[in-house]
């Protein structure tokens, strides 16, 4: 079971992420979205879910996209997996060893090797400021294959990543790689892993039918390690996408109502976030592709498009704003998916 949905105080139990397609399209939204993507010079493809309301918008959603950097956020999910089980620790040494440093997005390539850092510096570069050689430190630790077999494990098997950033393959790869380079993914299986992120659903062992199992709810081990990777996430250095507009209208104290992980390309700009809206949380996986402006500036029209549409969505479904208060692991959700949480509810007649 994925999810448990509250819907006018009706629970409606989904079953598997196909139920997702069950959702309530909010067709006033979905016109919104229509009319940006149809202004947009190239393609777009986007799911967003509300997570106790069931309120979907969709543009292809199970469209093979390629991911950029979002891949990294499959990393990430194996990597919490692993320090949850004992299998890898937070405080761990990883060595940067000379000549393996990368260009592109990430700091780590500024500084001398070898260097020593730990698991969590690495994944925290990788997260926030997309460091590619923090990214192939990562993949040196845990392996591609893994990360794969997760995704699999996960019901995400288009969600794949096939080697390492800007270094060429150790092995043979798939034959659509040259297709999607990094990796590539859906929109909808985007927004299923980092709902499973953000609600701290870690995979604990594999059944008889090769899909993974998940406790009733997170115990404290699961909790511990998914505070650490959320807080990488809204601290997020990237913001020119989902909270362009909508960090605006945070109006909390605490840091930011919004976890995110960008990805860019020449031709691609794409962000998957989780934002814990006043009404409850909402995740966006919005990927842009094909697109005609290659610039690297803040107004790129495929950052625009993607923040517009991160506001559409956002705006309509929770008008008063944001509240940071409530990213926290499991998003707020009290027992049952129910929210608010259990313990904020009035009692009933009050």
């Amino acid at each position: 079971m994925r999810r448990t949905v509250w819907l006018s105080a009706l629970a409606v139990t989904l079953v598997g992420w196909g139920a997702v397609a069950s959702g309530q399209v909010d067709a006033a939204v979905q016109a919104q979205v229509d009319a940006i993507v149809a202004a947009h010079h190239g393609k777009v493809a986007m799911y967003g879910v509300q997570l106790n309301t069931g309120k979907t918008v969709a543009v292809d959603p199970d469209a093979v996209v390629k991911t950029a950097s979002n891949i990294k956020l499959a990393m990430l999910y194996e990597a919490m997996v692993e320090v949850r089980d004992g299998k890898a620790k937070w405080d761990e040494k990883i060595v940067l060893k000379p000549g393996e440093a990368v260009g592109g997005s990430g700091m780590l390539h500024f500084f001398d090797a070898p260097l020593t850092v730990t698991l969590k510096d690495v994944l925290t570069m990788m997260v926030i400021v997309s460091d590619n050689t923090a990214t192939n430190m990562a993949i040196d630790r845990f392996g591609t294959d893994a990360v794969n077999e997760r995704m699999k494990e996960l019901g995400f098997p288009n969600t794949w990543l096939y080697k390492k950033v800007m270094k060429p393959a150790t092995g043979p790869l798939p034959a659509d790689q040259p297709k999607f380079g990094l990796g590539k993914t859906t929109p909808r299986e985007m927004a299923g892993l980092m709902e499973d992120i953000g609600e701290c659903r870690l995979a604990k062992g594999v059944g008889a039918d090769g899909k993974a199992k998940f406790a009733d709810a997170p115990d404290a081990q699961d909790l511990a390690v998914c505070k650490v990777t959320l807080e990488m996430l809204r601290s997020q250095f990237y913001r020119e996408t989902i909270p362009r507009y909508l960090d605006l209208v945070d109006t909390t104290e605490g840091g930011s109502a919004i976890a995110s992980k960008t990805g860019s390309l020449d031709a691609v700009r794409t962000d998957v976030a989780i934002v814990e809206a006043k009404t409850g949380p909402i995740v966006l996986s919005i990927f842009t592709y094909d697109n005609q402006d290659h610039g690297w500036t803040v107004d790129n029209e495929g950052e625009m498009t993607v923040a517009k549409l991160g506001r559409a969505v956002v705006t309509a479904w929770s008008p008063k704003g944001l509240d940071a208060g409530r990213l926290v692991p499991g998003l707020g959700m009290g027992p049952g998916k129910s929210w608010p949480p259990e313990k904020e509810r009035k009692p009933a007649g009050k």
